[in-house]
């Protein structure tokens, strides 16, 4: 929805209005994924046994719980930061980043460690987290560092392209 409300207000030629809405879209959701990994962290002994009583299981998830920790954060950010990107008309930019991130950087990254390095589903999953955190980081950068009265200006242009000269239906 992020998306959504960024293109609104660039639409509506509200650049302070957009920005405002970037920061506080991706603050909410860091602090709900913080909270979240912060309780998979406080329940990691105890999680397990919801679904299962066996040791053997428990241990697993106990140990992987820092990666399903870490997973939640940036999942919370990422997708976050590419709704507003798409918000921007950036949906080109967001897909050469997101297929860099996951199948050049995050699947080799992820089988090197699991099978070369011998990390198993630790490895694996920390060569996906390690793409999501580059993606996350890419979108961070670009979108913090955005002009946003370029981004209204771009928006005008859009909107003046496919405005249809005709009688509104509505007035």
């Amino acid at each position: 929805m992020s998306s959504v409300r960024v293109g609104n207000e660039l639409g509506a030629g509200h650049p302070k209005s957009a920005a405002f809405a970037v920061v506080i879209v991706t603050a909410y959701s860091f602090i709900i994924s913080v909270a979240a990994a912060v309780t998979v962290m406080l329940l990691r002994h105890v999680i397990s046994y919801g679904f299962t009583d066996g040791e053997a299981v428990a241990e697993a998830v106990s140990n992987l719980s820092p990666l399903l920790a870490a997973s939640l954060i940036l999942n919370g950010i990422q997708p976050v930061l590419s709704d507003v990107a798409v918000g921007c008309g950036w949906q080109a930019f967001v897909a050469y980043v997101n297929v860099g991130c996951y199948y050049v950087v995050g699947i080799p990254l992820g089988y090197l460690l699991g099978f070369y390095f011998k990390l198993g589903a630790k490895g694996i999953w920390s060569g996906m987290i390690g793409g999501t955190a580059m993606q996350t980081l890419i979108l961070i950068w670009v979108t913090f560092r955005t002009d946003w009265k370029k981004e209204v200006d771009e928006a005008r242009k859009r909107l003046d392209k496919w405005e249809d000269k005709k009688e509104p239906v509505l007035q």
